[in-house]
């Protein structure tokens, strides 16, 4: 599916959301709070645009992802100094303990097993590393929760449709609903080596980041 999408995937992302997940982004990496030089794993990469906001803070990154299409779509976004690798998070070929920290965008609620991502994860980067973790989410005020799901339910697919795919377009408004509840996920990082989990609302809750610390004690 993430294949099929990947040449439009930059457009309609900035169209859907009216290009407020740029701003989004922008806070994801704020939040890893890590000095220039870093060497931060970008999860679930997609075509490139969390990597590059790591790259104009200073950042260095690897971007991994399944999808072959939309690595190529970075491929061509992305200087050549960039790392791509096309492989799961949840069984990622990189050493143990070998980032600084690690961003996700919007990838969470397509992960089959959560807590697998998060042990990965954590297996990666470094003790006292930090994770930058983002997703859709829903707005909590009633009348804007009413617009965004009309908006998401109705106009994202028939969007997509019209510039990319059906199918894909009709899937990802549908998808929010697999990500487990803010507690839930919070549990789930405690649970696999993090602390310090904090779940902030971005734009009344149209986005949402969890933000975490790889602990330092031995995790099993």
């Amino acid at each position: 599916m993430f294949d099929a999408i990947a040449g439009r995937y930059d457009v309609l992302n900035s169209v859907l959301s009216f290009g407020l997940d740029r701003g989004w982004r922008r806070r994801c990496v704020d939040a890893l709070e890590l000095p220039a030089g870093s060497l931060v794993l970008d999860v679930a990469c997609g075509t490139g645009d969390l990597s590059l906001e790591l790259s104009r803070r200073g950042l260095d990154s690897i971007g991994l992802d399944l999808s072959e299409g939309m690595l190529a779509r970075a491929r061509e976004r992305l200087r050549a100094s960039f790392g791509l690798v096309l492989g799961d998070a949840l069984a990622s070929p990189f050493r143990s303990a070998s980032f600084d920290g690690a961003v996700s965008g919007f990838a969470l609620r397509n992960v089959t097993d959560l807590s697998a991502m998060f042990a990965e994860v954590a297996r990666v980067v470094r003790p006292g590393g930090r994770v930058s973790l983002l997703d859709l989410g829903e707005p909590e005020p009633a009348l804007l929760r009413a617009g965004h799901r009309l908006w998401s339910n109705h106009a994202v697919p028939w969007l997509g449709s019209v510039f990319s795919d059906a199918a894909a377009y009709s899937y990802l408004p549908r998808s929010l609903s697999y990500l487990p509840s803010p507690a839930r996920v919070s549990e789930l990082l405690e649970s696999n080596g993090f602390v310090a989990v904090e779940h902030h609302l971005l734009t009344s809750g149209v986005s949402q980041l969890y933000v975490a610390t790889r602990s330092t004690e031995k995790h099993p």
